[in-house]
């Protein structure tokens, strides 16, 4: 896993990444967060997240996708359904359905530019050292990129 410090949206805009991976519940909300900043900057993303069934537990471990042209560059945004809800306490991050969004990016974007930020350790409560170790592992061979948010 490469780490860079920047704004992945900003990164992915300006033709640095082919696909970009963010976390997201299954409720169709895309409220807080990065989601909250997918769903402003690429409607397409949330539009992709909309055409899913709001409250299906069977999402997790699935991704709905948007294809993105801004200017000269072209990109997909992963919605990658990898917790249920949102509400309440305690950690909403489903380390399987994790592994299982990688796997399936892993089949379905091999070879391409792959980045992504702290999935399922942010809002969603999950342990970073784990999810860290989820996606090297799922994505073992890739050229895959955590986006730190920073200047």
């Amino acid at each position: 896993m490469k780490t860079v410090v920047g704004d992945l949206l900003q990164l992915a805009i300006k033709g640095e990444f082919d696909v970009i991976i963010h976390g997201c519940n299954c409720q169709c909300v895309m409220g807080k967060g990065i989601a909250l900043s997918i769903k402003q900057s690429f409607p397409e993303a949330y539009a992709a997240d909309c055409s899913t069934t709001k409250g299906d537990d069977q999402k997790l471990g699935t991704f709905s996708e948007a294809k993105v042209v801004r200017g000269p560059h072209t990109f997909h945004v992963l919605n990658a359904y990898t917790q249920f809800h949102w509400r309440g306490a305690g950690v909403k991050a489903d380390y399987e359905a994790i592994r299982k969004v990688m796997k399936s990016v892993k089949a379905h974007f091999s070879g391409k530019r792959i980045a992504y930020p702290k999935i399922g350790a942010g809002l969603a409560g999950g342990d970073w050292d784990i999810i860290r170790g989820i996606i090297d592992e799922e994505l073992a061979g890739e050229d895959h990129t955590y986006v730190e948010f920073g200047a």
